[in-house]
């Protein structure tokens, strides 16, 4: 079976596709009632498990999510799927969090989000990507800076997981790698062929990732199904960099086995292998009758 492509992220060999998390933890971006569908679906740790082996069989070993809450605590149903599924393939899933922290400068915020971190690090993760919505809020667009953004990521360091940003706005990858000091190793970045949730057009965000000096983890890529998965993982893999990956989430193993099968074949520039799309009464040119 093929094995996905991998690059490389400080020092840690990352599989090109990353297993997304919101059609698990049931984030859809499209209607409640979708989003009750995923938290239905995914209330158990076996059907986690279940879709996270379908990654594993293709060597796609890393997964993105916020996987612990302001509790401090991980989600149990996901880790627990997890661990169930890197007992069964015999492989480990490294695990990129995207905590949300509470950045006010204050002593009460600091204690919070300095805890935050070490639940974070307990729980296992290699890599600590702070979420875009707490790492905004610090952004100057006027001086290009992220204020006190070094804080945080000597948080990260001092709890041995590798440091990077949640970069939604795409200014964050330009002033990470204009302050070598602000010890960012990656960004996430919003990417897609129909510029969803994206704040400039496409063309200006696949400029930032050419120039990033780091590996790039793009997210949306269908554009929370938007778009079709041949449409937006071809658009994808065709004009990113060899060193950048995309994040793609799957609702089913079946699911996420196709999309792999798409994405090999984007990167190796033919035509996957996949069923035709069912429809009533298909046109002969269609493969109907």
């Amino acid at each position: 079976m093929d094995q996905f492509p991998r690059t490389t992220v400080a020092g840690i060999s990352l599989p090109r596709m990353l297993i997304g998390s919101n059609w698990v933890l049931g984030f859809s971006h499209r209607t409640t009632s979708a989003d009750n569908m995923i938290k239905h679906r995914y209330s158990n740790k076996e059907a986690v498990c279940d879709l996270i082996c379908a990654y594993l069989e293709y060597g796609v070993d890393a997964m993105m999510a916020p996987f612990v809450g302001d509790d401090m605590q991980p989600n149990a149903v996901v880790m627990d799927g997890i661990h169930m599924a890197e007992d069964k393939m015999g492989r480990k899933v490294i695990l990129i969090d995207t905590p949300i922290i509470n950045v006010t400068n204050t002593p009460e915020a600091h204690d919070f989000t300095a805890r935050k971190i070490e639940a974070v690090r307990k729980n296992g993760a290699d890599f600590c990507l702070l979420h875009h919505s707490s790492v905004e809020q610090l952004v100057c667009k006027h001086t290009g800076t992220i204020d006190r953004l070094e804080e945080y990521t000597k948080m990260i360091r001092d709890n041995n997981m590798i440091p990077g940003l949640s970069a939604h706005m795409p200014e964050l990858v330009i002033y990470s790698d204009n302050h070598p000091e602000y010890d960012v190793q990656t960004y996430i970045q919003l990417y897609n062929c129909m510029g969803f949730l994206m704040q400039i057009e496409v063309e200006g965000v696949r400029r930032i990732i050419e120039n990033a000096k780091h590996p790039v983890m793009t997210i949306k890529s269908m554009a929370a199904g938007r778009c079709t998965p041949y449409v937006g993982l071809t658009f994808s893999y065709a004009s990113l960099r060899d060193c950048d990956m995309v994040t793609v989430g799957a609702h089913t193993p079946e699911e996420a086995r196709e999309d792999i099968e798409i994405a090999l074949a984007a990167i190796g520039r033919r035509y996957p292998v996949m069923g035709k799309r069912n429809s009533p009464n298909m046109t002969t040119v269609l493969g109907g009758k």
